[in-house]
Protein backbone atom coordinates (compact mmCIF):
# COMPACT_ATOMS: atom_id res chain seq x y z
CA UNK A 1 0.00 0.00 0.00
CA UNK A 2 2.57 2.27 0.96
CA UNK A 3 4.51 1.92 -2.50
CA UNK A 4 1.15 2.30 -4.63
CA UNK A 5 0.30 5.65 -2.40
CA UNK A 6 4.38 6.84 -2.99
CA UNK A 7 4.41 5.94 -6.53
CA UNK A 8 0.84 7.82 -7.39
CA UNK A 9 2.02 10.73 -5.61
CA UNK A 10 5.27 11.18 -7.11
CA UNK A 11 3.35 11.25 -10.44
CA UNK A 12 1.62 13.93 -9.14
CA UNK A 13 4.18 15.98 -8.12
CA UNK A 14 5.87 15.21 -11.83
CA UNK A 15 2.78 16.22 -13.50
CA UNK A 16 2.17 19.17 -11.43
CA UNK A 17 6.07 20.09 -11.66
CA UNK A 18 6.04 19.36 -15.76
CA UNK A 19 2.86 21.31 -16.24
CA UNK A 20 3.55 24.47 -13.52
CA UNK A 21 7.00 24.82 -15.83
CA UNK A 22 5.54 24.92 -19.64
CA UNK A 23 2.20 26.78 -18.03
CA UNK A 24 4.71 29.34 -16.52
CA UNK A 25 6.68 29.47 -19.54
CA UNK A 26 3.56 30.20 -21.72
CA UNK A 27 2.49 33.27 -19.48
CA UNK A 28 5.45 34.42 -19.34
CA UNK A 29 5.97 34.29 -23.33
CA UNK A 30 2.30 36.09 -23.25
CA UNK A 31 3.31 38.81 -21.32
CA UNK A 32 6.48 39.25 -23.67
CA UNK A 33 4.50 39.24 -26.90
CA UNK A 34 1.84 41.84 -24.86
CA UNK A 35 4.87 43.86 -24.12
CA UNK A 36 6.49 43.86 -27.67
CA UNK A 37 3.25 44.44 -29.21
CA UNK A 38 2.57 47.91 -26.94
CA UNK A 39 6.53 48.85 -27.76
CA UNK A 40 6.03 48.54 -31.71
CA UNK A 41 2.68 50.62 -30.84
CA UNK A 42 5.05 52.64 -29.33
CA UNK A 43 7.35 53.23 -32.39
CA UNK A 44 4.84 52.84 -35.06
CA UNK A 45 2.96 56.24 -33.61
CA UNK A 46 6.03 58.07 -32.55
CA UNK A 47 7.41 57.73 -36.19
CA UNK A 48 3.86 58.36 -37.59
CA UNK A 49 3.48 61.24 -36.27
CA UNK A 50 7.47 62.17 -37.40
CA UNK A 51 6.37 62.26 -41.01
CA UNK A 52 4.31 65.60 -41.77
CA UNK A 53 4.19 64.98 -45.87
CA UNK A 54 3.13 62.61 -47.97
CA UNK A 55 6.12 62.69 -50.69
CA UNK A 56 7.76 59.68 -50.91
CA UNK A 57 10.52 61.09 -53.53
CA UNK A 58 13.37 61.33 -51.18
CA UNK A 59 12.04 59.65 -48.20
CA UNK A 60 14.91 57.72 -47.51
CA UNK A 61 16.83 61.31 -46.80
CA UNK A 62 13.30 62.54 -45.09
CA UNK A 63 14.07 59.67 -42.14
CA UNK A 64 17.94 60.45 -42.12
CA UNK A 65 17.06 64.14 -41.39
CA UNK A 66 14.77 63.90 -38.70
CA UNK A 67 17.00 64.53 -36.26
CA UNK A 68 18.50 60.97 -36.14
CA UNK A 69 15.78 59.00 -34.66
CA UNK A 70 15.52 57.11 -37.68
CA UNK A 71 19.77 55.76 -37.81
CA UNK A 72 20.42 52.53 -38.13
CA UNK A 73 22.20 52.37 -35.19
CA UNK A 74 19.59 54.04 -33.40
CA UNK A 75 16.44 51.35 -34.70
CA UNK A 76 18.52 48.48 -33.93
CA UNK A 77 16.47 45.46 -34.68
CA UNK A 78 13.31 47.50 -35.58
CA UNK A 79 12.38 47.39 -39.57
CA UNK A 80 10.52 49.91 -40.53
CA UNK A 81 7.68 49.51 -43.49
CA UNK A 82 5.80 52.84 -44.86
CA UNK A 83 2.58 51.13 -47.45
CA UNK A 84 0.50 53.28 -49.35
CA UNK A 85 -3.46 53.24 -49.58
CA UNK A 86 -3.11 50.53 -52.31
CA UNK A 87 -0.62 48.53 -50.54
CA UNK A 88 2.45 48.61 -52.72
CA UNK A 89 5.71 49.16 -50.78
CA UNK A 90 7.06 52.62 -50.48
CA UNK A 91 10.09 52.46 -48.20
CA UNK A 92 11.84 49.37 -46.05
CA UNK A 93 14.64 49.63 -43.97
CA UNK A 94 15.54 45.34 -44.48
CA UNK A 95 14.41 45.32 -48.20
CA UNK A 96 14.62 46.65 -51.23
CA UNK A 97 10.76 48.29 -51.93
CA UNK A 98 10.94 47.87 -55.82
CA UNK A 99 11.18 43.95 -55.05
CA UNK A 100 9.17 43.63 -52.33
CA UNK A 101 5.05 42.28 -53.89
CA UNK A 102 2.13 44.43 -52.66
CA UNK A 103 1.30 43.91 -48.88
CA UNK A 104 -2.43 44.89 -49.35
CA UNK A 105 -3.23 41.16 -47.94
CA UNK A 106 -1.20 41.09 -45.04
CA UNK A 107 -3.61 40.94 -42.22
CA UNK A 108 -1.94 43.69 -39.74
CA UNK A 109 -1.97 45.86 -43.19
CA UNK A 110 -5.68 45.02 -43.56
CA UNK A 111 -6.91 46.12 -40.11
CA UNK A 112 -5.15 49.06 -40.21
CA UNK A 113 -7.21 50.41 -43.26
CA UNK A 114 -10.25 48.92 -41.62
CA UNK A 115 -9.23 49.74 -37.83
CA UNK A 116 -6.48 52.24 -37.96
CA UNK A 117 -4.43 50.12 -35.75
CA UNK A 118 -3.18 45.98 -36.94
CA UNK A 119 -0.88 43.55 -35.50
CA UNK A 120 0.12 40.21 -36.59
CA UNK A 121 3.09 37.34 -35.56
CA UNK A 122 4.24 35.62 -38.08
CA UNK A 123 6.48 32.25 -37.08
CA UNK A 124 9.60 30.86 -39.08
CA UNK A 125 10.19 27.40 -38.59
CA UNK A 126 13.79 27.59 -40.22
CA UNK A 127 15.00 30.54 -37.68
CA UNK A 128 12.57 29.29 -34.91
CA UNK A 129 11.74 32.95 -34.37
CA UNK A 130 8.54 35.09 -34.45
CA UNK A 131 8.50 38.21 -36.13
CA UNK A 132 6.08 41.16 -34.39
CA UNK A 133 4.20 43.36 -36.61
CA UNK A 134 2.39 46.53 -35.36
CA UNK A 135 0.75 48.61 -38.24
CA UNK A 136 -0.96 52.12 -37.79
CA UNK A 137 -2.62 54.52 -40.31
CA UNK A 138 -1.35 57.65 -41.11
CA UNK A 139 -3.90 60.61 -41.70
CA UNK A 140 -2.49 60.57 -44.74
CA UNK A 141 -3.87 57.43 -45.68
CA UNK A 142 -0.45 55.79 -45.88
CA UNK A 143 0.17 52.78 -42.96
CA UNK A 144 3.28 52.67 -41.23
CA UNK A 145 4.58 49.36 -39.87
CA UNK A 146 7.37 48.66 -37.47
CA UNK A 147 8.45 44.67 -36.60
CA UNK A 148 10.88 43.09 -34.75
CA UNK A 149 12.00 39.24 -34.64
CA UNK A 150 11.71 37.51 -31.39
CA UNK A 151 12.46 33.72 -30.14
CA UNK A 152 9.55 31.40 -30.36
CA UNK A 153 8.34 29.64 -26.89
CA UNK A 154 9.42 26.54 -28.15
CA UNK A 155 12.89 27.85 -28.76
CA UNK A 156 12.77 29.69 -25.21
CA UNK A 157 11.63 26.21 -23.61
CA UNK A 158 14.18 24.88 -25.48
CA UNK A 159 17.15 27.35 -24.17
CA UNK A 160 15.48 26.84 -20.67
CA UNK A 161 15.71 23.13 -20.47
CA UNK A 162 19.02 22.38 -19.20
CA UNK A 163 18.12 24.78 -15.78
CA UNK A 164 14.56 23.83 -16.30
CA UNK A 165 15.51 20.03 -16.12
CA UNK A 166 17.84 20.70 -12.91
CA UNK A 167 14.95 22.34 -11.34
CA UNK A 168 12.76 19.90 -11.99
CA UNK A 169 15.25 17.01 -10.81
CA UNK A 170 15.75 18.83 -7.55
CA UNK A 171 12.11 19.51 -6.91
CA UNK A 172 11.20 16.00 -7.46
CA UNK A 173 13.72 14.63 -5.08
CA UNK A 174 12.45 16.61 -2.82
CA UNK A 175 8.84 15.83 -3.47
CA UNK A 176 10.12 12.18 -2.86
CA UNK A 177 11.78 12.69 0.24
CA UNK A 178 8.75 15.07 1.67
CA UNK A 179 6.26 12.16 0.14
CA UNK A 180 7.70 9.17 2.07
CA UNK A 181 7.55 10.60 5.41
CA UNK A 182 4.27 12.03 5.03
CA UNK A 183 2.40 8.48 3.43
CA UNK A 184 4.88 7.29 6.54
CA UNK A 185 2.60 9.23 9.08
CA UNK A 186 -0.54 8.94 7.17
CA UNK A 187 -0.10 5.22 7.40
CA UNK A 188 1.10 5.28 10.82
CA UNK A 189 -2.46 5.13 12.47
CA UNK A 190 -3.68 2.17 10.25
CA UNK A 191 -0.88 0.30 10.86
CA UNK A 192 -1.10 0.89 14.61
CA UNK A 193 -4.84 -0.42 14.54
CA UNK A 194 -3.66 -3.01 13.17
CA UNK A 195 -1.59 -4.39 15.00
CA UNK A 196 -3.41 -3.06 18.76
CA UNK A 197 -6.38 -4.44 17.88
CA UNK A 198 -6.21 -6.01 21.28
CA UNK A 199 -5.99 -2.26 22.55
CA UNK A 200 -7.22 -0.37 19.64
CA UNK A 201 -8.45 2.33 22.08
CA UNK A 202 -4.92 3.16 22.99
CA UNK A 203 -4.06 3.61 19.36
CA UNK A 204 -3.62 7.42 18.99
CA UNK A 205 -5.81 8.21 15.03
CA UNK A 206 -6.33 11.37 13.81
CA UNK A 207 -9.60 12.88 13.68
CA UNK A 208 -11.03 11.62 10.31
CA UNK A 209 -9.83 7.80 11.15
CA UNK A 210 -11.91 7.99 13.93
CA UNK A 211 -15.16 6.47 12.64
CA UNK A 212 -13.07 3.93 10.99
CA UNK A 213 -11.72 2.72 14.10
CA UNK A 214 -14.77 2.73 15.85
CA UNK A 215 -16.42 0.48 13.21
CA UNK A 216 -13.24 -1.95 13.61
CA UNK A 217 -13.15 -1.70 17.17
CA UNK A 218 -16.88 -3.03 17.25
CA UNK A 219 -16.30 -5.65 14.52
CA UNK A 220 -13.84 -7.24 16.46
CA UNK A 221 -15.11 -6.56 19.76
CA UNK A 222 -18.08 -8.98 18.05
CA UNK A 223 -16.15 -11.32 16.29
CA UNK A 224 -14.15 -12.00 19.54
CA UNK A 225 -17.46 -12.45 21.63
CA UNK A 226 -18.83 -14.74 18.47
CA UNK A 227 -15.51 -16.73 18.93
CA UNK A 228 -16.58 -17.00 22.40
CA UNK A 229 -20.24 -17.71 22.11
CA UNK A 230 -19.15 -20.47 19.44
CA UNK A 231 -16.55 -21.92 21.80
CA UNK A 232 -18.78 -22.25 24.39
CA UNK A 233 -21.42 -23.50 22.52
CA UNK A 234 -19.34 -26.40 21.01
CA UNK A 235 -18.42 -26.98 25.26
CA UNK A 236 -21.54 -27.48 26.26
CA UNK A 237 -22.77 -29.33 23.06
CA UNK A 238 -20.24 -31.91 23.54
CA UNK A 239 -21.43 -31.60 27.45
CA UNK A 240 -24.45 -32.47 26.90
CA UNK A 241 -24.02 -35.23 24.37
CA UNK A 242 -21.37 -36.66 26.37
CA UNK A 243 -24.33 -37.87 29.64
CA UNK A 244 -26.44 -39.05 27.84
CA UNK A 245 -23.92 -41.39 25.71
CA UNK A 246 -22.63 -42.36 28.69
CA UNK A 247 -25.48 -43.88 30.24
CA UNK A 248 -26.28 -45.68 26.82
CA UNK A 249 -22.73 -47.04 26.62
CA UNK A 250 -23.35 -48.10 30.65
CA UNK A 251 -26.50 -49.58 30.35
CA UNK A 252 -25.60 -51.01 26.70
CA UNK A 253 -22.19 -52.60 28.53
CA UNK A 254 -24.03 -54.29 31.11
CA UNK A 255 -26.57 -56.14 28.92
CA UNK A 256 -24.16 -56.88 26.52
CA UNK A 257 -21.98 -58.71 29.36
CA UNK A 258 -25.08 -60.62 30.52
CA UNK A 259 -24.48 -58.79 33.71
CA UNK A 260 -28.46 -57.77 33.93
CA UNK A 261 -31.53 -60.07 33.65
CA UNK A 262 -34.72 -59.92 34.34
CA UNK A 263 -36.29 -57.19 35.61
CA UNK A 264 -32.90 -55.15 35.27
CA UNK A 265 -32.89 -55.55 31.95
CA UNK A 266 -36.26 -54.19 31.19
CA UNK A 267 -35.05 -51.00 33.55
CA UNK A 268 -31.65 -50.93 31.80
CA UNK A 269 -33.73 -50.99 27.94
CA UNK A 270 -36.17 -48.22 29.27
CA UNK A 271 -32.96 -46.14 30.37
CA UNK A 272 -31.53 -46.63 27.47
CA UNK A 273 -34.40 -45.46 25.49
CA UNK A 274 -34.96 -42.12 28.01
CA UNK A 275 -31.55 -41.52 27.17
CA UNK A 276 -31.74 -41.89 23.23
CA UNK A 277 -34.65 -39.64 22.90
CA UNK A 278 -32.79 -37.28 25.45
CA UNK A 279 -30.10 -37.07 22.56
CA UNK A 280 -32.26 -36.97 19.81
CA UNK A 281 -34.31 -34.18 20.70
CA UNK A 282 -30.79 -32.20 21.87
CA UNK A 283 -29.68 -33.24 18.52
CA UNK A 284 -32.57 -31.97 16.84
CA UNK A 285 -32.46 -28.17 18.54
CA UNK A 286 -29.23 -27.64 18.42
CA UNK A 287 -29.50 -28.33 14.43
CA UNK A 288 -32.11 -26.14 14.65
CA UNK A 289 -30.86 -23.24 16.65
CA UNK A 290 -27.81 -23.51 13.88
CA UNK A 291 -29.92 -23.00 11.40
CA UNK A 292 -31.61 -20.48 12.55
CA UNK A 293 -28.01 -18.92 13.47
CA UNK A 294 -27.36 -18.85 9.52
CA UNK A 295 -30.05 -17.37 8.31
CA UNK A 296 -29.46 -19.31 5.01
CA UNK A 297 -33.34 -19.94 3.97
CA UNK A 298 -35.44 -17.08 3.10
CA UNK A 299 -38.18 -17.02 5.45
CA UNK A 300 -42.13 -17.15 4.12
CA UNK A 301 -44.67 -14.77 5.74
CA UNK A 302 -48.18 -15.39 5.40
CA UNK A 303 -51.07 -14.32 7.32
CA UNK A 304 -51.83 -16.77 10.57
CA UNK A 305 -54.02 -16.83 13.31
CA UNK A 306 -52.11 -17.00 16.38
CA UNK A 307 -55.27 -18.14 18.37
CA UNK A 308 -55.47 -21.13 16.49
CA UNK A 309 -51.76 -21.95 16.81
CA UNK A 310 -52.17 -21.86 20.32
CA UNK A 311 -55.12 -24.16 20.77
CA UNK A 312 -53.36 -26.71 18.22
CA UNK A 313 -50.44 -26.58 20.74
CA UNK A 314 -52.46 -27.39 23.52
CA UNK A 315 -54.34 -30.37 21.85
CA UNK A 316 -50.66 -31.60 21.06
CA UNK A 317 -49.38 -31.45 24.33
CA UNK A 318 -52.36 -32.21 26.67
CA UNK A 319 -51.00 -35.86 27.00
CA UNK A 320 -47.97 -34.35 28.35
CA UNK A 321 -49.29 -32.03 30.47
CA UNK A 322 -51.77 -35.15 32.44
CA UNK A 323 -48.92 -37.35 32.71
CA UNK A 324 -47.27 -34.00 34.97
CA UNK A 325 -50.48 -33.76 36.29
CA UNK A 326 -50.83 -29.97 35.05
CA UNK A 327 -54.30 -28.54 33.63
CA UNK A 328 -54.54 -25.90 30.67
CA UNK A 329 -56.25 -22.98 30.32
CA UNK A 330 -56.46 -21.07 26.80
CA UNK A 331 -58.03 -17.38 26.38
CA UNK A 332 -58.59 -15.06 23.85
CA UNK A 333 -59.79 -15.45 20.16
CA UNK A 334 -58.66 -15.25 16.47
CA UNK A 335 -55.74 -12.99 16.11
CA UNK A 336 -53.83 -12.11 12.96
CA UNK A 337 -50.59 -11.52 12.58
CA UNK A 338 -48.19 -11.81 9.58
CA UNK A 339 -45.43 -14.44 9.95
CA UNK A 340 -44.09 -17.79 9.25
CA UNK A 341 -45.96 -20.29 10.33
CA UNK A 342 -43.96 -23.37 11.38
CA UNK A 343 -41.72 -20.71 13.07
CA UNK A 344 -44.51 -19.52 15.04
CA UNK A 345 -45.59 -22.97 16.13
CA UNK A 346 -42.02 -23.85 17.58
CA UNK A 347 -42.48 -20.35 19.31
CA UNK A 348 -45.43 -21.45 21.18
CA UNK A 349 -44.78 -25.10 21.86
CA UNK A 350 -41.48 -24.48 23.13
CA UNK A 351 -42.83 -21.67 25.84
CA UNK A 352 -45.94 -24.21 26.60
CA UNK A 353 -43.54 -27.26 26.81
CA UNK A 354 -41.51 -25.53 29.19
CA UNK A 355 -44.28 -24.39 31.11
CA UNK A 356 -45.24 -27.94 31.90
CA UNK A 357 -41.33 -29.39 32.19
CA UNK A 358 -40.80 -26.77 34.88
CA UNK A 359 -44.34 -26.97 37.20
CA UNK A 360 -45.56 -28.78 40.38
CA UNK A 361 -47.88 -31.57 40.65
CA UNK A 362 -51.64 -30.21 40.44
CA UNK A 363 -49.87 -26.90 38.39
CA UNK A 364 -51.48 -24.66 35.59
CA UNK A 365 -50.98 -23.26 32.48
CA UNK A 366 -52.54 -20.63 31.09
CA UNK A 367 -52.20 -19.33 27.48
CA UNK A 368 -53.67 -15.95 26.44
CA UNK A 369 -54.02 -14.15 23.01
CA UNK A 370 -54.54 -10.75 22.48
CA UNK A 371 -56.10 -9.45 19.54
CA UNK A 372 -55.47 -5.60 20.13
CA UNK A 373 -51.73 -5.98 21.22
CA UNK A 374 -51.13 -9.12 18.66
CA UNK A 375 -49.26 -11.04 21.57
CA UNK A 376 -49.34 -14.09 23.43
CA UNK A 377 -48.77 -14.87 27.34
CA UNK A 378 -47.80 -18.27 28.34
CA UNK A 379 -47.91 -18.02 32.15
CA UNK A 380 -47.55 -21.13 34.72
CA UNK A 381 -47.66 -21.19 38.59
CA UNK A 382 -44.58 -23.76 38.64
CA UNK A 383 -41.35 -23.53 40.32
CA UNK A 384 -40.17 -20.04 38.98
CA UNK A 385 -37.01 -18.23 38.60
CA UNK A 386 -34.82 -16.13 40.62
CA UNK A 387 -33.93 -12.90 40.09
CA UNK A 388 -30.06 -13.59 39.25
CA UNK A 389 -31.03 -16.32 36.78
CA UNK A 390 -33.76 -14.26 34.81
CA UNK A 391 -30.98 -12.35 32.78
CA UNK A 392 -29.69 -15.54 31.24
CA UNK A 393 -32.51 -18.06 30.76
CA UNK A 394 -32.60 -17.05 27.20
CA UNK A 395 -28.72 -18.14 26.76
CA UNK A 396 -27.86 -21.43 25.22
CA UNK A 397 -28.06 -24.77 27.72
CA UNK A 398 -28.20 -22.29 30.06
CA UNK A 399 -31.01 -24.19 32.94
CA UNK A 400 -32.42 -22.75 36.31
CA UNK A 401 -32.77 -26.69 37.72
CA UNK A 402 -30.73 -28.84 36.27
CA UNK A 403 -31.74 -31.94 37.65
CA UNK A 404 -35.12 -30.93 36.76
CA UNK A 405 -34.38 -30.69 33.59
CA UNK A 406 -32.57 -34.22 33.14
CA UNK A 407 -35.53 -35.68 34.67
CA UNK A 408 -37.86 -34.28 32.15
CA UNK A 409 -35.37 -34.68 29.02
CA UNK A 410 -35.04 -30.69 28.42
CA UNK A 411 -32.27 -29.67 26.55
CA UNK A 412 -31.90 -26.15 27.56
CA UNK A 413 -32.61 -24.37 24.30
CA UNK A 414 -35.81 -23.66 23.83
CA UNK A 415 -36.10 -20.39 25.18
CA UNK A 416 -32.61 -19.53 22.74
CA UNK A 417 -35.11 -20.72 20.05
CA UNK A 418 -37.87 -18.51 21.64
CA UNK A 419 -35.49 -15.98 21.21
CA UNK A 420 -33.96 -16.39 17.73
CA UNK A 421 -37.55 -16.35 16.16
CA UNK A 422 -38.88 -13.59 17.79
CA UNK A 423 -36.28 -11.32 16.31
CA UNK A 424 -36.94 -13.19 13.28
CA UNK A 425 -40.25 -11.19 13.42
CA UNK A 426 -39.46 -7.74 15.20
CA UNK A 427 -40.82 -9.25 18.40
CA UNK A 428 -40.68 -8.14 21.74
CA UNK A 429 -39.98 -11.07 24.90
CA UNK A 430 -41.53 -9.63 28.40
CA UNK A 431 -40.50 -12.12 31.27
CA UNK A 432 -41.88 -11.36 35.06
CA UNK A 433 -41.36 -14.35 37.15
CA UNK A 434 -41.28 -14.99 41.19
CA UNK A 435 -39.73 -18.50 42.57
CA UNK A 436 -42.28 -20.42 43.97
CA UNK A 437 -45.03 -18.50 42.16
CA UNK A 438 -44.21 -19.35 38.78
CA UNK A 439 -43.07 -17.62 35.50
CA UNK A 440 -44.82 -15.83 32.93
CA UNK A 441 -43.25 -15.35 28.76
CA UNK A 442 -45.29 -12.78 26.56
CA UNK A 443 -44.34 -11.96 23.12
CA UNK A 444 -45.76 -9.13 21.54
CA UNK A 445 -45.85 -8.90 17.04
CA UNK A 446 -47.30 -5.63 17.83
CA UNK A 447 -49.45 -3.68 15.61
CA UNK A 448 -46.63 -2.97 13.02
CA UNK A 449 -46.06 -6.81 12.42
CA UNK A 450 -49.37 -6.55 9.92
CA UNK A 451 -47.17 -5.05 7.80
CA UNK A 452 -44.25 -6.89 7.16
Amino acid sequence: MKKKINSQMLVIVAIAIISTAVLSIAVFYEVFKREMMGSLATYAKLIGSTIETGDTDDLASAFADRNGIFDSEKLGELRLTLIDADGEVLFDTSADEGEMPNHGDRPEIIQAFEKGNGQAVRHSDTLEKNTFYYAVLMENGMVIRVAKEASSVWSILKSAFPVLGVIIVLTFGACFVLTHFLVRSLIAPIEGVANNMDHIEDVAVYKELQPFVTTIKKQHEDILKSAMMRQEFTANVTHELKTPLTSISGYSELIENGMADGEDVSRFAGEIHRNAKRLLSLINDTLRLSELDSGAAEIQFEDVDLYEIAKSCMNMLSLHASENDVAFHIKGGETHINANKSMVEELVYNLCDNAIRYNREGGNVWIVVDAEERSILVSDDGIGISEENQQRIFERFYRVDKSRSKKTGGTGLGLAIVKHIAEQHNAKIELTSAEKIGTTIKVIFGPGNQNR
